[in-house]
Protein backbone atom coordinates (compact mmCIF):
# COMPACT_ATOMS: atom_id res chain seq x y z
CA UNK A 1 0.00 0.00 0.00
CA UNK A 2 2.60 2.67 0.89
CA UNK A 3 4.45 1.82 -2.37
CA UNK A 4 0.84 2.49 -4.71
CA UNK A 5 0.54 6.02 -2.18
CA UNK A 6 4.64 6.78 -3.26
CA UNK A 7 3.99 5.79 -6.89
CA UNK A 8 0.77 7.90 -7.22
CA UNK A 9 1.96 10.75 -5.02
CA UNK A 10 1.12 13.28 -7.38
CA UNK A 11 -2.09 11.72 -8.79
CA UNK A 12 -3.29 11.47 -5.32
CA UNK A 13 -2.28 14.92 -4.31
CA UNK A 14 -3.73 16.93 -7.77
CA UNK A 15 -6.93 15.17 -6.51
CA UNK A 16 -6.96 16.17 -3.10
CA UNK A 17 -5.89 19.73 -3.95
CA UNK A 18 -8.19 19.73 -6.07
CA UNK A 19 -11.64 18.58 -3.53
CA UNK A 20 -10.08 21.09 -0.85
CA UNK A 21 -10.06 23.85 -3.41
CA UNK A 22 -13.45 23.00 -4.84
CA UNK A 23 -15.26 22.48 -1.58
CA UNK A 24 -13.25 25.70 0.58
CA UNK A 25 -14.91 27.75 -2.73
CA UNK A 26 -18.06 26.01 -3.17
CA UNK A 27 -18.79 26.72 0.90
CA UNK A 28 -17.61 30.10 0.79
CA UNK A 29 -19.78 30.90 -2.23
CA UNK A 30 -23.20 28.72 -0.75
CA UNK A 31 -22.74 31.30 2.48
CA UNK A 32 -22.01 34.20 0.11
CA UNK A 33 -25.32 33.29 -1.47
CA UNK A 34 -27.37 33.05 1.94
CA UNK A 35 -26.66 35.96 3.03
CA UNK A 36 -25.74 38.25 0.32
CA UNK A 37 -28.76 41.28 0.36
CA UNK A 38 -31.62 40.10 -1.80
CA UNK A 39 -33.35 43.71 -1.08
CA UNK A 40 -30.86 45.66 -3.02
CA UNK A 41 -29.21 43.33 -5.77
CA UNK A 42 -31.35 40.89 -7.21
CA UNK A 43 -31.35 37.35 -6.54
CA UNK A 44 -28.02 38.64 -5.71
CA UNK A 45 -25.21 40.74 -6.45
CA UNK A 46 -23.18 38.70 -9.35
CA UNK A 47 -26.73 37.34 -10.74
CA UNK A 48 -27.77 41.35 -10.75
CA UNK A 49 -24.63 42.33 -12.02
CA UNK A 50 -24.51 39.52 -15.46
CA UNK A 51 -28.49 40.38 -15.54
CA UNK A 52 -27.57 44.36 -16.02
CA UNK A 53 -24.37 43.86 -18.61
CA UNK A 54 -26.61 41.42 -20.22
CA UNK A 55 -29.06 44.17 -20.56
CA UNK A 56 -26.51 46.53 -21.76
CA UNK A 57 -24.83 44.49 -24.59
CA UNK A 58 -28.31 43.53 -25.57
CA UNK A 59 -29.15 47.34 -25.92
CA UNK A 60 -25.99 47.88 -27.68
CA UNK A 61 -26.98 45.43 -30.09
CA UNK A 62 -30.02 47.03 -30.80
CA UNK A 63 -33.03 45.41 -29.09
CA UNK A 64 -35.63 47.31 -26.79
CA UNK A 65 -34.69 45.06 -23.95
CA UNK A 66 -35.28 45.31 -19.75
CA UNK A 67 -34.32 42.95 -17.26
CA UNK A 68 -36.77 42.99 -14.13
CA UNK A 69 -36.97 40.74 -11.33
CA UNK A 70 -39.04 37.62 -11.48
CA UNK A 71 -41.52 38.06 -9.28
CA UNK A 72 -42.15 34.31 -8.54
CA UNK A 73 -38.66 33.36 -8.11
CA UNK A 74 -34.97 34.31 -7.75
CA UNK A 75 -34.38 35.35 -10.77
CA UNK A 76 -34.46 38.38 -13.48
CA UNK A 77 -36.75 38.17 -16.54
CA UNK A 78 -35.09 39.08 -19.71
CA UNK A 79 -37.57 41.20 -22.31
CA UNK A 80 -36.98 41.66 -25.44
CA UNK A 81 -39.80 44.17 -27.31
CA UNK A 82 -42.04 43.35 -24.77
CA UNK A 83 -41.50 39.52 -25.43
CA UNK A 84 -40.45 37.66 -22.45
CA UNK A 85 -37.96 35.98 -23.63
CA UNK A 86 -35.07 34.41 -20.75
CA UNK A 87 -34.46 34.44 -17.47
CA UNK A 88 -31.13 34.59 -15.41
CA UNK A 89 -30.86 33.02 -12.58
CA UNK A 90 -27.81 32.33 -10.19
CA UNK A 91 -26.34 28.92 -12.47
CA UNK A 92 -26.11 31.92 -14.88
CA UNK A 93 -23.10 34.23 -13.55
CA UNK A 94 -20.42 31.70 -14.22
CA UNK A 95 -19.36 31.34 -10.28
CA UNK A 96 -19.79 28.05 -10.03
CA UNK A 97 -17.95 27.02 -13.65
CA UNK A 98 -15.30 29.90 -12.16
CA UNK A 99 -14.72 27.61 -8.79
CA UNK A 100 -14.28 24.65 -11.04
CA UNK A 101 -11.86 26.24 -13.23
CA UNK A 102 -9.77 27.63 -10.09
CA UNK A 103 -9.94 23.89 -8.53
CA UNK A 104 -8.38 22.45 -11.22
CA UNK A 105 -5.61 25.39 -11.92
CA UNK A 106 -4.71 25.23 -7.95
CA UNK A 107 -4.76 21.47 -8.30
CA UNK A 108 -2.14 21.71 -10.87
CA UNK A 109 -0.45 24.46 -9.93
CA UNK A 110 3.10 26.28 -10.86
CA UNK A 111 4.58 29.18 -9.59
CA UNK A 112 2.71 31.14 -7.31
CA UNK A 113 2.88 34.33 -9.41
CA UNK A 114 2.09 32.54 -12.86
CA UNK A 115 -0.98 30.65 -11.55
CA UNK A 116 -2.55 33.79 -9.90
CA UNK A 117 -2.76 35.18 -13.22
CA UNK A 118 -3.57 32.70 -15.00
CA UNK A 119 -6.66 32.37 -12.85
CA UNK A 120 -7.42 35.89 -12.67
CA UNK A 121 -7.34 35.94 -16.60
CA UNK A 122 -9.02 32.63 -16.87
CA UNK A 123 -11.50 33.64 -14.92
CA UNK A 124 -12.05 36.97 -16.55
CA UNK A 125 -12.16 35.16 -19.83
CA UNK A 126 -14.56 32.89 -18.65
CA UNK A 127 -16.97 35.74 -16.96
CA UNK A 128 -16.85 37.30 -20.33
CA UNK A 129 -17.62 34.46 -22.56
CA UNK A 130 -20.46 33.59 -20.20
CA UNK A 131 -21.70 37.26 -20.73
CA UNK A 132 -21.55 36.75 -24.46
CA UNK A 133 -23.01 33.29 -24.44
CA UNK A 134 -26.04 34.58 -22.30
CA UNK A 135 -26.65 37.40 -24.75
CA UNK A 136 -26.28 35.59 -28.06
CA UNK A 137 -28.43 32.83 -26.08
CA UNK A 138 -31.10 35.40 -25.43
CA UNK A 139 -30.92 36.53 -29.31
CA UNK A 140 -31.70 33.07 -30.41
CA UNK A 141 -34.44 32.54 -27.91
CA UNK A 142 -35.86 35.65 -29.90
CA UNK A 143 -35.56 34.92 -33.17
CA UNK A 144 -35.42 30.68 -32.79
CA UNK A 145 -38.10 30.28 -29.62
CA UNK A 146 -38.65 26.47 -30.90
CA UNK A 147 -34.73 25.72 -30.72
CA UNK A 148 -34.54 26.68 -26.98
CA UNK A 149 -34.01 22.80 -26.40
CA UNK A 150 -31.13 22.76 -28.53
CA UNK A 151 -29.69 25.88 -28.05
CA UNK A 152 -29.61 26.27 -23.75
CA UNK A 153 -29.04 22.48 -23.41
CA UNK A 154 -26.59 21.46 -25.77
CA UNK A 155 -24.75 24.39 -27.67
CA UNK A 156 -24.33 27.32 -25.53
CA UNK A 157 -23.34 24.90 -22.00
CA UNK A 158 -20.61 23.41 -25.07
CA UNK A 159 -19.43 26.99 -25.25
CA UNK A 160 -19.28 27.72 -21.34
CA UNK A 161 -17.86 24.25 -21.02
CA UNK A 162 -15.63 24.43 -24.32
CA UNK A 163 -13.69 27.18 -23.15
CA UNK A 164 -12.78 25.76 -19.60
CA UNK A 165 -11.41 23.03 -21.09
CA UNK A 166 -9.62 25.06 -23.29
CA UNK A 167 -7.83 27.05 -20.52
CA UNK A 168 -7.15 24.08 -19.08
CA UNK A 169 -5.41 22.59 -22.11
CA UNK A 170 -3.31 25.34 -22.21
CA UNK A 171 -2.50 25.38 -18.34
CA UNK A 172 -1.51 21.53 -18.54
CA UNK A 173 0.44 22.44 -21.64
CA UNK A 174 2.48 25.50 -20.43
CA UNK A 175 2.50 23.62 -16.84
CA UNK A 176 4.38 21.00 -18.38
CA UNK A 177 7.03 23.02 -20.39
CA UNK A 178 7.65 25.19 -17.34
CA UNK A 179 8.76 22.28 -15.44
CA UNK A 180 11.05 20.91 -17.96
CA UNK A 181 12.52 23.80 -18.38
CA UNK A 182 12.93 24.30 -14.54
CA UNK A 183 14.47 20.00 -14.58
Amino acid sequence: MKYLFRKYKNVIRFILTFLLVYVILSLTYKFYLEFSDGAKFYPDYMTHLVGRQTELLLSDFGYDVQVVPHPDEPSLKVIINTKYVARIVEGCNAVSVIILFISFIMAFSGRLKETLMYILSGSVMIYVVNLLRITVLTIGLYHYPWRQEVLHTVIFPAIIYGMVFFLWMIWVNYFVKLNRRND
